[in-house]
């Protein structure tokens, strides 16, 4: 079994620089603004020979348990709890402060062992800060500099001594080889095989929508405990946290994300940024929840963000939290399917889900039709059925005429699934006007039962045996 460390330290000193240096990606925001950290992400981290879990937190403040600042120091409080390490990271070139006096104190106080890391070592006038860590009490500092990757030999030997050689170096578990055969999903060798859908593998799950809309209550809700950091702030949620926890029997790796405001009020470096790494958890994701404040629905941006999540192709699912707050909820309701439908077209058949992140209603249904979506996000049709459709389509409607020439639909084939794509051979396929493309697809939704994912429907001209040979006079 491997071992956990936590960086802690308060705002600004480096922490999430020294994270992304360990983890070897840039996975946690960095800016200079303090504070840029507020929720506690884990990560794999390797240092050397060395394999552990790290968990970056919010620097520490000194804060009434009741404000934003006080409920970010719980949530490092909680790290620090949870790790058997614990790096405090101090500003060498700045010097100590008494906020670090403090946090040298509580650290004695909890008992584990500590290693004091003396970060921006390799800045000019550093000697007077790293000589000055000597006096927290907490053994000899390690110079580092996370930005430039110096000192990690030497913050490899503290974590070693701190814990010892046997924590350090656990024995690896006796793993039974066994013969695993992958496939991948997008390839499909056989056309006419149509796959099972595999209800034992992991789902990855992001969770996005306005600021303020209940993200954050809502994973909280699902996890059963305060993993996330939340509030009637609007923003609080900056970078994308992943947490892991089982649905009956299987596994779902959720992503927080931050709030996406409107493109022209995003004006702030930080929350640039910010959507960024939202627009990273939407392309990683499966299936996408689109948490919509059910007291304020369907605003301009609630429409754009079901727009860019199926335009990147996820399965999408619609949740109208903060459902205990409505008062008619059945005229709300009716009035909610009747917007969904009119003005989400490009998503026919989506599914809606109101819910309460704050009281847990209809929280297993919102579950539900996320796998739902996922199986027909999935989904995979053999040719032979698709040609059958094809040819009744085509009779019943067939594609119009351009400049006096009929246009032929010759075959047609599942290419990809995740999301579904279909490729059809035709004559002249520039030619083939949208909306009959758009009359396919919507025959494709209902006919074999796809509803509320994202078709892609790609044309390829035929063969000409002809093409090529000069004409004979």
């Amino acid at each position: 079994m491997s071992f956990t460390v936590a960086i802690v330290g308060r705002p600004n000193v480096g922490k999430s620089t020294l994270f992304n240096r360990l983890v070897g990606k840039k996975l946690a925001l960095v800016d200079d603004t303090p504070g840029v950290t507020r929720d506690r992400r884990p990560g794999e981290a390797k240092l050397v020979d060395l394999r552990f879990t790290i968990i970056d937190t919010a620097g520490l403040e000194e804060a009434g348990p009741d404000t934003l600042e006080g409920r970010m120091r719980a949530q490092t409080e909680a790290a620090i709890d949870e790790a058997d390490l614990s790096l405090f990271v101090v500003d060498a070139k700045y010097g100590l402060t008494q906020i670090d006096q403090s946090l040298a104190e509580m650290l004695r106080r909890r008992g584990k062992p500590v290693v004091l890391v003396a970060n921006k070592s390799e800045a000019r006038g550093s000697d007077a800060g790293f000589y000055d860590a000597y006096t927290l009490g907490l053994g000899e500092p390690v110079p580092i500099s996370a930005e430039h990757g110096q000192g990690m030999i030497d913050l490899r030997d503290a974590i070693v001594e701190a814990l010892g050689e046997e924590r350090a170096f656990p024995e690896p578990d006796d793993v039974a080889e066994t013969d695993i055969v992958l496939r991948d999903d997008d390839e499909f060798e056989d056309e006419d095989f149509e796959p099972e859908y595999d209800d034992s593998k992991p789902l990855r799950v992001a969770i996005v929508g306005r600021p303020n809309a209940g993200k954050s209550t809502l994973i909280n809700r699902f996890l059963g405990e305060d993993r996330l950091l939340t509030g009637p702030e609007a923003g609080i949620t900056r970078d994308s946290i992943s947490v892991e926890w089982d649905w009956r029997g299987r596994t779902i790796k959720m992503f927080d994300t931050a709030g996406m405001r409107r493109k022209a009020r995003v004006q702030e470096k930080l929350e640039k940024l910010s959507v960024a790494d939202t627009l990273r958890a939407i392309r990683f994701a499966e299936t996408v929840v689109i948490v919509f404040d059910a007291t304020i629905p369907f605003e301009k941006q609630d429409i754009q963000i079901v727009d860019l999540c199926l335009r990147e192709g996820r399965a999408a699912v619609l949740a109208f939290n903060k459902w205990d707050l409505v008062e008619d909820q059945q005229a709300v309701l009716a009035d909610l399917r009747e917007k969904t439908e009119r003005l989400l077209p490009q998503a026919r058949g989506i599914r809606a889900v109101p819910i309460s992140g704050q009281t847990g209603y209809a929280l297993d249904k919102l579950m539900q039709n996320i796998i739902d979506t996922d199986k027909v996000w999935n989904k995979r049709i053999s040719t032979s059925k698709l040609n059958r459709w094809l040819d009744s389509v085509t009779t019943q409607h067939p594609p119009p005429a351009v400049s006096g020439r009929r246009l032929k639909l010759k075959y047609m084939t599942q290419v990809k699934a995740r999301p579904p794509a279909f490729m059809i051979s035709c004559t002249r396929p520039d030619a083939l006007p949208e909306s009959y493309i758009r009359y396919l697809t919507n025959g494709l939704r209902a006919d074999f039962d796809m509803p509320g994912v994202p078709i892609r429907i790609h044309l390829k001209a035929g063969d000409n045996p002809f093409e090529g040979r000069k004409k004979k006079r």
